[in-house]
């Protein structure tokens, strides 16, 4: 990376004491199931602040059609088999130990989410009825009114958090960085400064401070991810020193609706567990020849399979066929789809729906351990925004909402160890950050984030070169010449600044993996390599990556 992205260890300049001061044990960054469920679990052990950038039903979650992946009755083969799903779609980079975790904590946050009111959908019989998607070879996902699994999960999650005493939620704040009295590694954070249309800046001060802000689909131009979804989270935690690890792995969705000049939404993976096919412009379908589970292979699997048949034939997009469900069946087991569907005069009963893959999930993120701690004192993540290794190199469908809930509740109640009134970590600090006045030029912010989000799509998606990626990388430094020295004053601002810099983590982490791995295809290294089933880990002023090998009983059960 440029020595420019690592130049600047705040957005902005400012004098900590001057400033108004907020008091919490907990600072939670991030409203979607993982932040929401981790502030559930701190509030248990002392007093917590949760920021939401936007207000509290606008969330990467909230969007989420697909279910929660989790076994619910007691046997053991079931469970063994979700944990070799997920490390057979991981790519050899799970932990599993991690994996083993998670899919063993589905069934207890399930009861707990039914015991809070959370609607699952129901068979004829009252029993939960459990879906299939890509990379499962069993039927274990839970949705909700059918493809809106995400929005019931954050009414669920957002009532508790709401009628939680010692939990305060502020909306529309936006979290600009991460405080640290000292740049030394050792030096603990010690909370957020943020950003209120109404309040202005504020100073919070904080024990523990959990970021749970998403991933950073934003930094592409096709991507099924909410407006917002800017990889804040890892950026400003990577300006604080703390490592961020395999932002190469950013996995595509299939199944975006591609209609020209509207915005791409997303076709839940569900319409081909329950058997659409995928077909082109002829109406043939071509994921037989791809994968032996066809349109049901793992994410990776058919996006790539999507772009290669559109290169072989010329056409912008393929098509969903769903003309052979019962009369009535799409429209009532997703309601959502059909609704939306219909504003574009689309009848799935009579009509192929037309798609393209999009940018869906960040695997990659902020380094975490099991329990999600970063490497930096006082300073956990959770969600999309970590690195858990949960998913290796291609997360496994449902899988996310299931991690968000599991690692959510570990680390709020793990984060408790920072609560020690001996280290003072609550106490105003005396914090100055002075910023130069840039000397150069700038650029037209729009013009930035629209190219960046371009080239990231055109060159930087599914399938990657070596020699291509070296010409982004120059774009990148370029833009970021003319728009990290600069001071800006409102989100727009910081979230570009925000984006170049994840932007340049996800195209060195994918120059160096010199190898195709999961959602990471490249053409000139077309092969996995041993010498890359690893995870590269990033720190801001370090030149090279360091290398954190997979455990050799990860390999062992993965073989």
């Amino acid at each position: 990376m440029h020595a420019l992205f690592d130049d600047r260890r705040y957005l902005i300049p400012f004098r900590a004491s001057l400033l108004p001061q907020i008091f919490c044990d907990t600072l939670i960054i991030g409203t979607g199931v993982a932040g929401l469920r981790a502030a559930l679990a701190a509030a248990q052990h002392g007093e917590v602040i949760v920021l939401a950038k936007a207000d509290l039903k606008r969330s990467s979650t909230a969007w989420a059609q697909g279910g929660i992946a989790a076994v619910l009755g007691e046997s053991e083969t079931a469970v063994r088999m979700h944990v070799e799903d997920t490390l057979a779609t991981g790519g050899g980079l799970c932990d599993g130990g991690v994996v083993e975790a998670t899919v063993a904590g589905a069934r207890p946050r399930i009861d707990e989410l039914r015991r809070w009111g959370m609607r699952f959908d129901v068979n004829e019989e009252g029993e939960i009825s459990l879906g299939r998607e890509g990379g499962h070879r069993e039927s274990r996902i839970l949705h909700s009114d059918g493809d809106a699994t995400g929005r019931e999960l954050v009414r669920c999650l957002g009532n508790q958090v709401l009628s939680t005493s010692g939990i305060r939620l502020f909306e529309n704040c936006f979290a600009l960085d991460l405080l640290t009295v000292a740049d030394g590694e050792a030096s603990p954070i010690v909370g957020a400064i943020t950003h209120h249309p109404k309040y202005g800046l504020q100073m919070i001060w904080s024990w523990a401070t959990i970021i749970a802000t998403g991933g950073a689909g934003g930094v592409y131009r096709e991507t099924t991810n909410p407006a917002g979804t800017t990889g804040d989270g890892i950026a400003m935690a990577y300006r604080a020193g703390a490592a961020v690890a395999d932002m190469a792995f950013i996995q595509f969705h299939p199944t975006t609706l591609y209609v020209a000049g509207a915005e791409r939404s997303l076709i839940t993976e569900a319409v081909r567990g329950e058997g659409a096919h995928l077909v082109d412009r002829r109406g043939e379908r071509f994921m037989q020849q791809a994968h032996p589970m066809a349109e049901l292979a793992p994410r990776d699997v058919v996006s790539r399979a999507i772009i290669e048949h559109l290169g072989q034939t010329g056409d912008t997009h393929v098509f969903l066929d769903a003309r052979h469900f019962k009369p009535g069946f799409f429209t009532q087991r997703f309601p959502g789809i059909a609704a939306q569907l219909a504003r574009f005069d689309i009848n799935p009963e009579h009509d192929l729906i037309p798609v393209h893959p999009g940018a869906h999930y960040t695997i990659g993120g902020i380094h975490v351990d099991a329990c999600g701690r970063t490497t930096r004192p006082g300073l956990y993540a959770c969600g999309e925004a970590a690195c858990s290794r949960l998913h290796g190199a291609n997360r496994l469908a449902s899988n996310s909402l299931l991690e968000g809930l599991v690692l959510g509740e570990i680390t709020g109640r793990v984060c408790q160890e920072q609560r020690e009134p001996s280290n003072g970590a609550r106490a105003p600090k005396r914090i100055i950050s002075d910023i130069p006045l840039s000397e150069h030029g700038g650029l037209d912010l729009s013009d930035v984030r629209s190219s960046l989000r371009s080239v990231m799509w055109r060159h930087l998606g599914i399938v990657r070169d070596g020699p291509t990626m070296a010409d982004i990388r120059e774009m990148i430094n370029f833009w970021g010449r003319y728009t990290l020295d600069k001071i800006f004053d409102d989100p727009l601002g910081w979230e570009t600044q925000n984006m170049l810099l994840v932007a340049s983590l996800i195209c060195a982490s994918a120059q160096w993996r010199e190898e195709s791995r999961g959602v990471h295809s490249r053409r000139d290294f077309p092969e996995p390599r041993d010498e890359f089933r690893c995870h590269d880990l990033r720190r801001r002023g370090r030149a090279e990556p360091t290398r954190l090998e997979v455990p050799a009983a990860t390999q062992e059960v993965e073989a």
